[in-house]
């Protein structure tokens, strides 16, 4: 049981992460990867990205030896470039006593760079550095605007929560089964006691994780709870080849990433944003889907909104499963 002690000053400063944070949203999808439960949902989705992932993406298995990883590449900036400085500029003396921690439990000497990263070497740094960064590009990238679109939706849900029932209700609601009584917040997870002592909390949701919430409590900085939210399935990874490419052959791409969208109703702009191309690009795509009864087009308002068809979806399932050689 995860417990966390919160004064009245706490309470007071709950605060919701306004944008998700591209490290961290990698390292849950990472964690996610190497489970082994969840297997008839997560299994396809495991399996596509370790085939997809690079080879510069291997120091990260030296860092991270078992379940737990080094606590200096929790970073919760909103931009990825600010995320890897931080990395870098982390204090030497906790990167030295976080890498020890996690490779206490294993007999095997650490690899000649994790030595070299304890000693804060600028080349090993450099070598972490190229590794989350490949790791995005490969793992997170794809669904960044979906994880964008969901962050925001996260957001206004909790903001309505608390204009309807008050912080601590909205919090207390936050994850099934948790509760808040006697100024602890008690939510399932592994023993842990967390105390922020009126520096308040960050609830940060995350859409790649089906696990407990995970609580990162550096000095100095209101302690991050990272929850799981969304839809609860894997993010397809759009544009990472396979079954998307096989559709994409057929009607191009930009048609094909509108068709994937349109599982849920989106209108043009926002189909527009999704793909970062014009509104006119977005209509004149998604005419020509309407026109071949793949998407079908209503109005609400000054908006029109769009859903795929049935005959969308099945090319969607019949593209899928050619795609995977089923």
């Amino acid at each position: 049981m995860i417990r966390i002690h919160v004064t009245a000053a706490d309470v007071a400063r709950v605060r919701f992460a306004p944008r998700p944070a591209p490290l961290q949203e990698l390292n849950v999808a990472l964690a996610m990867m190497v489970r082994r439960d969840d297997e008839l949902l997560f299994g396809r989705w495991r399996r596509r990205l370790l085939r997809s992932l690079p080879a510069a993406v291997l120091p990260l298995r030296d860092l991270v030896p078992g379940q737990e990883a080094p606590a200096f590449i929790d970073i919760f900036d909103d931009r990825l470039g600010d995320g890897l400085d931080s990395v870098r500029a982390a204090d030497p003396a906790w990167v030295r006593a976080e890498i020890e921690r996690v490779h206490a439990a294993h007999p095997a000497p650490p690899p000649l760079w994790i030595r070299d990263l304890h000693r804060g070497d600028r080349g090993a740094f450099q070598l972490l550095r190229r590794a989350q960064h490949a790791a995005f590009e490969t793992a997170v990238r794809p669904v960044w605007p979906q994880v964008q679109d969901l962050h925001h939706a996260e957001f206004t849900r909790h903001a309505l929560a608390v204009a309807e029932h008050g912080i601590e209700a909205a919090v207390a609601a936050l994850l099934p089964g948790a509760r808040l009584h006697a100024d602890v917040w008690e939510c399932d997870g592994p023993d842990r006691d967390v105390r922020p002592a009126g520096r308040g909390l960050v609830l940060m949701p995350t859409f790649h994780w089906r696990g407990h919430p995970l609580v990162s409590d550096l000095p100095g900085s209101p302690p991050v709870v990272t929850y799981p939210a969304g839809p609860g399935l894997p993010l397809p990874l759009t544009g990472a080849g396979g079954a998307d490419e096989a559709l994409a052959g057929v009607l191009g791409r930009t048609r094909a990433d509108i068709l994937l969208l349109l599982a849920d109703e989106h209108s043009t702009g926002g189909l527009a944003r999704r793909l970062r191309v014009s509104n006119a690009t977005a209509s004149a795509h998604t005419a020509a889907l309407r026109g071949a009864g793949l998407i079908s087009t209503v109005r609400a308002g000054r908006s029109v909104l769009h859903r795929r068809t049935a005959l969308g979806s099945l090319l969607v399932r019949d593209g899928t499963a050619r795609g995977t050689g089923r």
